[in-house]
């Protein structure tokens, strides 16, 4: 199989996306020089990684709420935070900027033979199986299971797990064996209440997140989303009660479950 090199491929941006990225690398090696930033000179890797995960999950905000302005600014400092890791990486003479993205472009090229060798394939399932193969020879992972990062939130690494699990036959073949478990972990659970078992009551509700992942899957729905979604409109729902106890001269303290039930449901359906 013929491999291309990244250096063979078309340019696909022209110079002045080259000149802005420099223009950002030099405003940042201005803010750990000497003469720069107090705060930027003292940071870490580890320091960083608080930052780091917020902009992350700001980028993710500005692409549920479609808010384009917002999203071309939060990945810019996404990609700061990026080219920051970089930049220490550098000046600890571990790798370079240039390195990072040459092993980047051939990782993706060696891990699409069906796009840049000439491969057959046909559908998503086999160029998703081609993937996690290369990356489980070139990380010499043991597990199918290995690689995904426990730091993940637990929703979104439970689909990781299901996936890849999946991808070797280890699956129901459609979705009513997926409802059957999850009825089944229910009414586990509701024992487990019923004898007043804490550990076990622990143990069955995480059953219950489980099955509900995967039915989610089983859907094309990612459960962190949706339920990152119902939070956002148990928020608004929530909000919309204090502005209205407040107009009334109450705290929700001193409001009734009725009242505030009341109220709840004028705005079930406005968000």
């Amino acid at each position: 199989m013929i491999v291309r090199k990244p250096k063979e491929l078309p340019p696909t941006r022209g110079p002045e996306s080259g000149k802005r990225l420099l223009e950002l690398l030099t405003v940042l090696d201005k803010l750990r020089s000497p003469d720069g930033c107090a705060w930027d000179r003292e940071q870490t890797p580890r320091s960083l990684i608080p930052y780091l995960l917020e902009e992350t999950y700001e980028v993710i905000e500005s692409i549920e709420r479609g808010d384009q302005e917002e999203l071309k600014e939060e990945l810019g400092d996404l990609l700061l935070h990026v080219l920051f890791q970089v930049k220490l990486a550098e000046e600890r003479e571990q790798f370079t900027l240039e390195e990072c993205l040459t092993a980047q472009a051939e990782k993706l090229i060696q891990r699409h033979p069906n796009v840049f060798g000439g491969a057959q394939v046909d559908g998503k399932s086999p160029v998703n199986q081609n993937w996690e193969t290369a990356k489980r020879r070139e990380k010499r992972r043991v597990s199918r299971l290995d690689g995904v990062p426990r730091k993940l939130p637990s929703l979104t690494r439970a689909r990781r797990i299901q996936e890849k699990a999946a991808q070797v036959g280890f699956d129901w073949s459609h979705v009513e064996p997926v409802w059957d478990k999850v009825r089944e972990e229910l009414q586990e659970l509701q024992a487990a209440h019923q004898a007043n078992d804490i550990d076990a009551l622990e143990d069955e509700l995480g059953d219950v997140l489980f099955s509900l992942v995967n039915l989610g899957r089983f859907f094309g729905v990612s459960a962190e989303d949706a339920l990152r979604r119902t939070i956002a409109k148990f928020e608004y729902r929530f909000r919309k009660i204090e502005e209205e106890l407040k107009r009334q001269d109450k705290t929700p303290e001193e409001a009734t479950l009725e009242d505030m039930d009341a109220i709840w449901n004028r705005y079930r359906n406005k968000h």
